[in-house]
């Protein structure tokens, strides 16, 4: 009994994700599936991904799934993982209140944040190293502009991200997925979308083993394999919030 107890906890993976596929509720759609197909469970600590890319670099996790691809370009460059592999992708949009206040409405993201500065209107950063910081760090960088005093940096994840710039009716920069499950929207709406620099593309690794013998390589990879195959990117591709698709497979070109 205690032989195949200690089998059976053998069983599960650790996977360093991001608050957006949790938030999104993509993981609690896509885990059941795998453990059946798998008997793997697998244990998602969703962090910023910064702080996931932390993690699995200390060995804490045996797969990181983030959406940051110059930082995972890094993350395998330093011997972290053997290879980064594409997985799916959304897009990132600025929800703002509905009379915005700044004008912002359209489908220029860098144009759109010069105005929220201008105006020095209520804007709500993750400030968290997350793989949504960054893309909005990026947008400032290009806008050439100060923040603005309405600048406020939270620390935290999506959603509670999104529920600050609802009390607040404040802008935030938000992944669509994390968007589409929100529930507490108050006034906030969808201003600025279709802009292709707010493509979002996630990756996934396998922790190197070489780094951290202590990896599980082999349940890792099947997780890694079963996401990127055929019926892990079926499965992402079924994923809906009231009949609209949050995440759409491209692992396999």
């Amino acid at each position: 009994m205690l032989a195949s107890a200690g089998a059976w906890a053998q069983k599960s993976i650790v996977v360093a994700s991001t608050t957006s596929t949790e938030q999104s509720g993509l993981f609690s759609y896509l885990l059941p599936e795998f453990r059946r197909a798998s008997g793997i469970d697998v244990k998602v600590v969703a962090l910023g991904t910064g702080q996931a890319m932390d993690m699995a670099r200390r060995g804490d996790a045996d797969v990181l799934f983030v959406h940051d691809k110059m930082a995972e370009d890094k993350f395998v460059a330093d011997g972290f993982a053997a290879k980064r592999q594409e997985v799916m992708y959304n897009d990132f949009v600025l929800i703002g209140p509905k009379a915005d206040p700044a004008g912002t409405k359209g489908s220029d993201i860098v144009t759109a944040m010069k105005k929220v500065a201008t105006a020095n209107a209520p804007f709500i950063s993750r400030g968290d190293k997350s793989g949504t910081h960054a893309a909005e760090l990026r947008f400032w960088a290009m806008a050439e502009t100060p923040k603005g005093t309405g600048y406020k940096e939270c620390g935290c994840g999506m959603g509670p991200a999104l529920n600050i710039g609802s009390s607040a009716g404040g802008y935030v920069l938000a992944d669509r997925g994390t968007w589409l499950n929100f529930k507490n929207r108050g006034d906030l709406v969808v201003l600025v979308e279709g802009d292709k620099r707010l493509f979002n593309q996630y990756g996934v690794m396998l922790v190197s083993a070489a780094k951290h013998p202590q990896v599980k390589t082999a349940d890792g990879q099947k997780f890694v394999d079963w996401v990127t195959g055929p019926a892990g990117q079926a499965a992402i591709a079924g994923y809906k919030i009231g009949g609209e698709q949050l995440f759409f497979p491209n692992a396999l070109k």
